[in-house]
């Protein structure tokens, strides 16, 4: 569900929490703020020594040798996506290569899986391996932050969640790569709220298990009973803060460059005084794993994370987390009689996930717990793998960024795919 980003959510939310009883700051006292986020984030890049903090997901492939393309795709509601290829690994190209489909996490980017080494980062693994690699971005991230008619600056724009990517974002993407490359099917990565909009899409437009011929989810969010840490606390507040926020005309929460930004750069710089306090801060958000933090290209994911989401869409897990079901966006009683002619939200059709599914999930993952992760094998009808990570320490982030993520995880997923 979550990467780094969850560093900021919940410092940002507890503020905005904190703030909802007291009267909003004036026009002129949130822009003189947003100046100065700008600022400190400027000093917080220059500050850090990581090469690859400026540079854009494709300008990092680059950087390591790889080829890379750059395509856009417009979903049928306007949206217009930005996907990142890698076609090829560095032995060269070869004929009718197997695409690889590799979807990012919540607040995150298609540089989920290329901010390591290329020998642990997924995207290189995938490439070297013979497949033809694309990084899709949702709506509303660093890299899919436009539309047809819609601005960003507009709060319409934001009226999505999750929802949305599942029945325009990943089947309009899916289309797009299979007629580019001429393929019936593709392989399918999920990592966390990947994972997620897979399962929603299927249940909603099981077609598209034909053109899955399987797919990889790792650290799998469909249900959040168990969920540990701060994020249980801020669910019960979080319908009030989207009411808040939308009233206020906020349809965005944290873009890149804001002031989490800057606080994520000053305080997790591995040169940072202050960085086991920000490593430990992860640890509660995601789980504890100190041995696997990747303390070398921490700076660069956390430059690259969050990239944006909408209010609604992080508001959705919440509404997960309170109700206990796996449904869809909870507009309120009137809200769900305009959206869905009914009270409450349809529930999604697990039932209808009928490609193949391997779970990849982590002992100490706080977000997709063990417990939720077995509930969701349960309703699942085609679990051709149910793995748990040979490590009794393994949390949320480790499943893209760990120290040795090819021997973890990244290994079994190739394993997996050969199976099929």
């Amino acid at each position: 569900m979550m990467g780094p980003a969850a560093l900021r959510v919940a410092v940002v939310v507890a503020v905005v929490a904190g703030s909802l009883a007291m009267a909003p700051p004036s026009a002129e006292k949130l822009k003189a703020l947003a100046g100065m986020m700008k600022m400190e984030q400027q000093m917080a890049q220059q500050r850090s020594t990581h090469w690859g903090v400026n540079l854009t997901t494709t300008e990092i492939i680059e950087a390591f040798g790889y080829p890379t393309e750059i395509h856009h795709v417009t979903t049928p509601d306007g949206y217009i996506l930005e996907l990142h290829r890698v076609p090829y690994g560095i032995a060269g190209n070869s004929e009718n290569r197997p695409v690889a489909f590799v979807q990012h996490c919540l607040l995150c980017s298609s540089s989920d899986y290329i901010m390591n080494t290329p020998d642990q980062a997924l995207a290189y693994v995938l490439a070297d391996a013979g497949y033809d690699v694309w990084l899709p971005n949702f709506r509303g991230n660093t890299y899919s932050r436009a539309h047809a008619e819609l601005d960003p600056e507009n709060v319409d724009f934001w009226r999505f969640s999750w929802d949305e990517m599942a029945y325009y974002d990943v089947p309009t993407s899916i289309d797009y790569v299979l007629a580019t490359t001429g393929q019936e099917d593709l392989y399918y990565v999920g990592w966390s709220m990947g994972t997620t909009t897979f399962f929603a899409m299927m249940s909603e437009r099981p077609e598209y298990n034909s053109k899955v011929r399987a797919m990889a989810a790792l650290a799998p969010v469909a249900y959040l009973d168990y969920t540990k840490g701060p994020i249980i606390e801020l669910a019960p507040i979080s319908g009030e803060l989207d009411t808040v926020l939308s009233l206020l005309g906020v349809g965005e929460l944290f873009p890149s460059g804001d002031l989490m930004d800057y606080l994520a750069e000053t305080f997790c710089d591995s040169n940072s005084t202050y960085a086991d306090v920000c490593y430990n801060f992860l640890f509660l958000i995601a789980g504890p794993d100190s041995e696997e933090l990747n303390e070398e290209f921490l700076p660069v994911i956390i430059a690259h994370t969050p990239a944006g989401s909408s209010v609604h869409t992080i508001n959705h897990y919440a509404q997960i987390i309170l109700s206990g079901l796996f449904q869809k966006y909870d507009y309120g009683v009137i809200g769900n009689m305009n959206h869905y002619g009914q009270s409450t939200p349809p529930l999604y059709n697990l039932s209808a996930v009928t490609a193949p599914v391997g779970l990849f999930w982590g002992q100490t993952d706080w977000l997709a717990s063990p417990e939720d992760v077995d509930h969701l094998a349960r309703e699942l009808p085609n679990v051709a793998l149910n793995y748990r990570i040979d490590k009794d320490q393994f949390n949320h982030l480790d499943f893209g960024w760990c120290i040795h993520t090819y021997y973890y995880v990244n290994s079994h997923v190739l394993d997996f795919f050969s199976q099929f």
